[in-house]
């Protein structure tokens, strides 16, 4: 079984940066596509950000523009660059591997932004 394992959030101020981290325990960006999702408090999960196995890259339309995704397959890790970050931002963020109906996930990693 793969492990997903997110690092890097943290509390920072409106209009400041993060990088978030996840780690695979082997390589599968070959094949999957990875995404990061996160969830706020009483609101649904929602994707973030996603790269397929070849590169294509998909983010909703609150982050275009602030946050980028990407991946190191040399090191099995996937990267969300996060800036302009907002009050809006604030959540546990999720690292998503998906293969057709399956899907795995990481532990999650907290991000907020407050003054």
């Amino acid at each position: 079984q793969v492990q997903l394992v997110e690092s890097g959030g943290g509390l920072v101020q409106p209009g400041g940066s993060l990088r978030l981290s996840c780690a695979a325990s082997r390589n599968i960006f070959s094949i999957y596509t990875m995404g990061w999702y996160r969830q706020a408090p009483g609101k649904q999960r929602e994707l973030v950000a996603s790269i397929t196995s070849g590169g294509t890259t998909n983010y909703v339309d609150s982050v275009k523009g602030r946050f980028t995704i990407s991946r190191d397959n040399a090191k099995n890790t996937m990267y969300l660059q996060m800036n302009g970050l907002k009050p809006d931002d604030t959540a546990v963020y999720y690292c998503n591997a998906r293969l057709t109906i399956t899907a795995l996930w990481g532990q999650g990693t907290q991000v907020t932004v407050s003054s």
